[in-house]
Parts: structure tokens; C-alpha cells; sequence
């Protein structure tokens, strides 16, 4: 009795050791893939940045300096407008490899900061649109919302809030419902981040019952 548990014991450690092995190798090869492909990156040179897709504040159509009573909606709209002379560029899901690669290894320091302003501009636009809504400035917090949508935000709190308003808080009839919905769905669909399956489920269920309706 205890041979054959023996010599299956033996296999299972042979195959558990050859999978091991694989599985080393193949980690081995991503990490060379990764470093000679960083080495690449390093030795490009430095490029123009004209042709990048630069985001500007619309100041005049965003609702600032309408709300300064309320501390929490003034703090969030100020952190906004402290961007606005800022270079800002939405590098979500782009490594810094691929960003030496495209534009050149020099320039990494100022594409990095370009997507930090584009980070604190997503997080101040949604603190703001929720605190807005928060206080029961729908329209208000819509322009915000929307504006961060066609930056291309991930923030899975801003499409949330927006569905919610465009369905219940804006008044608008089942058409401009579908409308606003369906405007997002493109952008959800292409946002190069782990949440874009989530926000694209989010948005797909609150235009289901339109569409049946249909």
C-alpha cells in the first residue's frame, strides 16, 4: 500500500518541480523583455511635445465663484482653478517606458508631471461635482461631472454620480436620458484602465430600461 502512494508522491514533486521551473523562466524572460526594452527607452532621444493632447480648464463655462458659502465646494473649485495655467495630459494606463519610447527619455521628468496635474485635476473635479451634488446643485455638479468625463477620468464615482442625476435628479424625459447615457458609452468602452469594465457596466445598466422601453 504505501509504494503506490510513494510513487505518486514522487511524480507529483517531479511535476510540481517542472512547472516551478517554467513558471522561473518565464518570469526570467518578462523581467529581460522589461530591462532591455527600459535600456531601449533610455537611449531615445528627446522629442517634441506639440503634437500632445493637451487638456485646458474651460473656466468660463465651469460654475466657479457661485457657491463660496459652502467651504467644501469653494476648496475643491479653487484646487481646479490653481491648475489652470498648468500643462496638463491624461497618461492613464501608460508606462514610463513607453513614455521615454514615444517622446524620449529626457522628457520624463515633464510628461511625469503633466499626469500628476492630470491626477489632481480628476480628484479636485470629482470633489467638487460631489460636493456639489452633495448640496443639491444637480446642474452645477453635471458641468463639473461632464467636464471630467471628457478628460477621460477613471474615477468610477463620477460616471456613477452623472448616471444617477441624468436618471433622477435633472429632469430630464427618457430621450435625453439615453442621450446623455449613450454619450459616455464610447468614452467608457475606450478608457485604458482597470475600471473601464466597471464603468462601461454601470452606464450599460442605466440605459437597459430605456431601452426596452423602446
Amino acid at each position: 500500500m504505501k509504494l503506490p502512494f510513494l510513487a505518486t508522491f514522487i511524480i507529483f514533486i517531479i511535476v510540481a518541480n517542472i512547472a516551478t521551473r517554467r513558471v522561473s523562466r518565464k518570469t526570467e524572460q518578462r523581467e529581460q523583455e522589461f530591462w532591455d526594452r527600459e535600456r531601449e527607452a533610455n537611449s531615445v532621444r528627446k522629442k517634441s511635445l506639440d503634437s500632445l493632447e493637451y487638456i485646458h480648464i474651460p473656466i468660463d463655462t465651469l460654475p466657479f465663484n457661485t457657491h463660496d458659502d459652502n467651504a467644501m465646494i469653494k476648496k475643491a473649485e479653487d484646487e481646479v482653478f490653481a491648475l489652470k495655467d498648468e500643462k496638463i495630459v491624461n497618461f492613464t494606463g501608460i508606462t514610463n517606458t513607453d513614455l521615454k519610447m514615444e517622446y524620449g527619455a529626457p522628457n520624463i521628468t515633464v510628461l511625469t508631471q503633466y499626469d500628476q496635474n492630470y491626477t489632481s485635476l480628476v480628484i479636485a473635479l470629482q470633489n467638487w461635482g460631489e460636493a456639489l451634488y452633495n448640496s443639491g446643485y444637480y446642474e452645477d455638479a453635471a458641468k463639473v461631472l461632464e467636464f471630467s468625463v471628457k478628460t477621460r477620468t477613471d474615477i468610477s464615482s463620477t460616471y456613477r454620480l452623472l448616471v444617477d442625476m441624468y436618471k433622477t435628479k435633472l429632469g430630464l424625459n427618457e430621450s435625453e436620458m439615453r442621450k446623455k447615457l449613450e454619450g459616455m458609452l464610447p468614452i467608457a468602452k475606450a478608457l485604458n484602465a482597470l475600471s473601464r469594465t466597471q464603468i462601461t457596466k454601470m452606464i450599460e445598466e442605466g440605459l437597459a430600461p430605456l431601452i426596452e422601453d423602446t
